[in-house]
């Protein structure tokens, strides 16, 4: 994922609403958001190779994303860019595990704090590439960034912006793609402007109002390259009592893919 926004504690009705883009290699293959059997029931799309994801949310109320970190020491000459398994393409090596894991084992956790902890101890025992994740509940919502060095900052209320760069107007440049970083940020401002919440807005508002610029080009968010480009993209609302109320997604690039509902069956 390489565009993702979270209004957080904006709406009584759903107080944590997320969007973001799946950007990908065209030979990376994976599976539509569904609910998955996993150590806490949860609703989010699948990596087939890694067998990791993400975005998602779980039976708890708990909602974790994940953007790719481009930073001078995975993006610099002779880094691999493969994709390691979590809708990120950024100088993994062997030696680093999927980010797509972590995301799938802090959904494993009952509330957004216990799956920081997690996430922190974790970074002290294995190796990732450069990634931001958002994790968050009814009570909390946190930004680890884990580029040059690692911060994990509390998310106040109201709408944040990640990209590959930085988050909420914050962003670290590399050297290494100073050109194409730029043009990230500048896509993490022009989403954050275009997303401010209407006075009176209702989350399913908000939401529409999301998936429409994820897939507007004078936004910036649906990019396409030759065999890289925005593969998916997914929104997720969770209600005040942690149940989800609402899982679409757009199974192909968002410009040119309707959203469509995922059924949760009451299971979440």
């Amino acid at each position: 994922m390489c565009t993702l926004v979270v209004a957080w504690q904006l709406f009584e009705e759903a107080p944590i609403v997320v969007a973001g883009t799946r950007d990908e290699s065209a030979d990376r293959a994976s599976e539509p958001v569904s609910i998955r059997d996993w150590e806490a029931t949860t609703v989010a799309p699948l990596d087939r190779r890694a067998e990791g994801t993400w975005i998602g949310a779980n039976e708890h109320g708990v909602v974790a994303a994940i953007t790719n970190r481009w930073t001078d020491a995975n993006t610099g000459t002779g880094a691999d860019t493969s994709n390691d398994g979590d809708g990120n393409s950024n100088g993994t090596r062997d030696s680093d595990r999927s980010r797509g894991l972590l995301v799938r084992d802090a959904l494993g956790y009952e509330t957004a704090e216990a799956a920081i902890r997690f996430v922190e101890r974790d970074l002290d025992a294995r190796t990732y590439a450069g990634f931001n994740l958002v994790v968050a509940d009814q009570q909390a919502a946190m930004l680890v960034e884990h580029a040059s060095a690692r911060q994990v900052r509390p998310l106040e209320p109201g709408v944040h912006v990640v990209v590959n760069v930085g988050a909420d107007g914050r962003y670290d440049l590399p050297e290494t793609r100073r050109e194409s970083g730029t043009e990230r940020a500048v896509t993490g401002d022009t989403v954050h402007q275009t997303l401010r919440p209407e006075p009176g807005e209702r989350a399913a508002s908000w939401r529409a109002r999301a998936e429409h610029a994820l897939g507007d080009h004078t936004v910036g968010a649906c990019v396409h390259g030759d065999g890289f480009g925005t593969r998916s993209a997914t929104t997720l609302a969770v209600g005040p009592t942690g149940s989800v109320r609402t899982a679409r997604h757009a199974p192909g690039p968002p410009c040119q893919t309707a959203f469509e509902p995922v059924m949760t069956n009451g299971q979440l």
